[in-house]
């Protein structure tokens, strides 16, 4: 959700993650979450085998390990993670900003480092075999 004034989006590269994701969901599943804490939802695509994963905290720095065994079996994924930089924080320094590609498959599992008051989100696509 982008409830703000679009100059606060301008120039900012993880404005591509909202751009991409998709409105009409087949399947969500809550990874985990305590209310007041934090919490961490996978949503797959309706029409594609794409996954879009959110994950927020309160105002704790928190790091989350992730199975990836919500994806389907024998297939290959690229992500693209959104997480906070190693100095991000909510209040004085919200902008900071690591984004890192992968492939990865239903084996595998994420590391997400979340600032406080932050978040993570991963764009989860399913790779094509090649006709």
């Amino acid at each position: 959700m982008a409830a703000d004034f679009i100059e606060n989006y301008e120039d900012q590269p993880a404005f591509q993650f909202i751009k991409e994701v998709p409105v009409d969901w087949e399947i969500k599943k809550v990874i985990h979450a305590e209310i007041g804490e934090y919490i961490t939802i996978a949503r797959k695509d309706r029409n594609s085998g794409d996954w879009y994963l959110g994950s927020i905290t309160n105002d704790l720095k928190r790091n989350f390990t992730i199975p990836l065994d919500f994806l389907e079996e024998d297939k290959q994924y690229s992500l693209v993670i959104y997480e906070d930089g190693k100095h991000a924080n909510w209040k004085n320094n919200p902008k900071e900003l690591i984004i890192k590609e992968l492939i990865g498959s239903k084996k595998d599992t994420l590391f997400l480092n979340l600032a406080p008051g932050g978040g993570a989100a991963v764009s989860i696509k399913e790779n094509k075999p090649n006709k």
